[in-house]
């Protein structure tokens, strides 16, 4: 079985009242959930979505599937719990996350993905962007009408077009990924990609053999330009490999 290592750190920032994030990280998966909705309804959408994996997380064997099926129980989950009380209906949550699931040549690591919440590998020194946020400004940035540098502060820099909470069950982007020994995976909120870009997040992820250091450094940092969010992450080592896994992608 793959040897992993991880830290996971979330703070609620510096002007929110609330913390709308949740996490999950435990051997077999790795989620992070960004709650939307207010009156804490945020805060039970996200909650909800991470209790459905960790019910995944006891089954042995999982899936790509698996991981799909779960989104749409968490999903069913969640428009229940809203229409059961008015100041609930509409709320909704972000999720990504990394699995562990069970391939035809092994184990690999399964990136999902419904939101602009996000994965990012660090490999050799390289920073790369896994997923694909699902969002207003995304589509624009894919359109050619504005630069990835004018979305970060485009107004409609907050507005997501695929959410957990919503009709039709929203599908997940799933990637398969080789593990490979020494890889850092970083799972996060927006209140760490709305702070700070993309070099210095891989500085920071590369600041500590520690994969608990950089989570704290991370969310530390994200405080310090600003906070203007509730900030989660999961750092996540791929400390050894079995010698069945392919050695790269």
């Amino acid at each position: 079985m793959l040897t992993l290592r991880w830290g996971t750190a979330t703070d609620v920032g510096r002007v929110r009242k609330l913390n709308e994030d949740s996490l999950l990280a435990v051997p077999t998966l790795f989620v992070v959930a960004d709650g939307m909705g207010g009156h804490a309804a945020g805060e039970v959408a996200s909650q909800l979505a991470v209790a459905e994996f960790a019910r995944l997380a006891e089954q042995q064997g999982v899936s790509s599937d698996d991981l799909a099926e779960t989104v749409q129980r968490a999903n069913e989950h969640i428009l229940s719990a809203g229409a059961e009380r008015g100041d609930r209906y509409g709320m909704g949550t972000t999720l990504t996350g990394i699995g562990v699931v069970s391939a035809a040549d092994g184990e690999q690591l399964a990136v999902f993905n419904v939101g602009d919440s996000r994965v990012y590998r660090l490999s050799d020194g390289r920073l790369d962007q896994l997923t694909v946020d699902h969002s207003a400004v995304q589509e624009l940035v894919d359109a050619g009408r504005i630069t990835p540098q004018a979305a970060r502060s485009h107004p409609r820099r907050n507005v997501v077009t695929r959410s957990l909470g919503s009709q039709p069950s929203p599908a997940p982007d799933v990637w398969l990924v080789p593990p490979v020994a020494g890889d850092r995976f970083l799972v996060c909120s927006d209140g760490l990609t709305g702070e700070l870009e993309d070099p210095a997040i891989a500085e920071l992820l590369g600041s500590s053999d520690d994969p608990q250091a950089a989570a704290d450094e991370l969310v530390r940092q994200a405080l310090a330009a600003g906070g203007h969010d509730n900030v989660t992450v999961v750092v996540l080592d791929v400390a050894e490999v079995p010698d069945s896994a392919p050695a790269g992608a």
